[in-house]
């Protein structure tokens, strides 16, 4: 396994020649993590009971999606090694070597403390604390010492993408709430089959660059298992959050629809044989990833246009 600085010497001697563009920052900062981050903010800050000055609440999102573009700075910055052998990232800016370690580096650390300050001062610092602990929690816990040293990354690490809501409710309410908790929770629990689904196509790349993914240290038929056990964990936490102040019909509705089309597409990916798979490229677990992309949005959604039209 490389490390950090061996690779920033062989990123300064690469190429440089390569002109780093706008879209090479933006690329920095994970933009489809971060519309995965401003949309369960904004809907934890949109269903919380306590009304926001619309003003203030188009800042603390902007905030929230700042830190959260911040954490995927340093996290380019430290995974630089390791991104440049995997397919899926080897054109990312620092390993195709547009950015620079160091300025990705700096950029993040500015970014981040940006961030805090700024979402203190528009909301408050209960809610500006959530972040930085959030920032520190993805790029620390999990990126400099979770990803390389256990199966269990993905699942502890996990946390980080499950706080955006809990973040955007505090910046409502000051505080935290069994509403707030259940939505960290449905983030939280699918977070795993997600990711796993992913690597049981996605395992060489792993592989090659020696993350420790369920797949690689435990294989695919034990990782099929995980995947179908989190889909039975999930679901009660997701129907839960539909009894509660926030939740209603419709959101109960699409979470019954959607957690049963989960646990059949777990259910899918445990019986089926790993030769099949190969053998179709791996269509269904493909078929699961996709779906389990839908899932999360729509129970955001779901919770967002309940709130319109009133719950409980």
């Amino acid at each position: 396994m490389t490390d950090i600085r061996s690779y920033e010497s062989g990123a300064a001697a690469q190429s440089a020649a390569a002109e780093p563009q706008f879209g090479d920052y933006v690329a920095l900062l994970k933009p489809r993590v971060m519309s995965l981050v401003v949309f369960t903010a904004f809907v934890g800050l949109f269903v919380a009971p306590v009304p926001l000055d619309p003003f203030v609440g188009f800042c603390a999102i902007l905030f929230i999606a700042l830190g959260g573009g911040a954490s995927g700075a340093l996290n380019m910055w430290y995974d630089a090694d390791i991104d440049a052998v995997m397919n899926r990232t080897r054109r990312r800016p620092i390993p195709a070597g547009r950015i620079q370690p160091d300025e990705a580096l700096a950029m993040g650390l500015f970014l981040s403390g940006l961030a805090v300050v700024m979402l203190g001062l528009a909301a408050n610092w209960f809610a500006a604390g959530f972040l930085a602990f959030t920032i520190f929690f993805y790029a620390v816990v999990y990126t400099i010492w979770l990803k390389r040293s256990t199966p269990q990354n993905i699942v502890i690490g996990g946390a980080a993408g499950a706080f955006p809501p809990m973040i955007g409710w505090a910046c409502a309410t000051g505080g935290i709430g069994i509403e707030s908790l259940l939505m960290f929770a449905l983030v939280f629990f699918w977070t795993p089959p997600h990711f796993w689904a992913l690597a049981l196509f996605m395992k060489e790349d792993y592989h090659s660059a020696g993350v420790p993914m369920l797949t690689v240290t435990h294989g695919r038929a034990v990782t099929r298992r995980h995947i179908f056990a989190y889909t039975l964990v999930l679901a009660p936490f997701a129907l839960w959050l539909g009894l509660t102040s926030v939740g209603g019909p419709l959101y109960l509705a699409v979470a019954v629809v959607l957690n049963a089309l989960f646990i059949m597409g777990g259910w899918r990916i445990l019986r089926r044989d790993e030769a099949a798979a190969q053998a179709d490229g791996y269509r269904v677990e493909k078929s699961f990833f996709r779906l389990s992309l839908i899932y999360l949005f729509a129970h955001f959604a779901a919770l967002a246009v309940q709130h319109v039209l009133g719950g409980w």
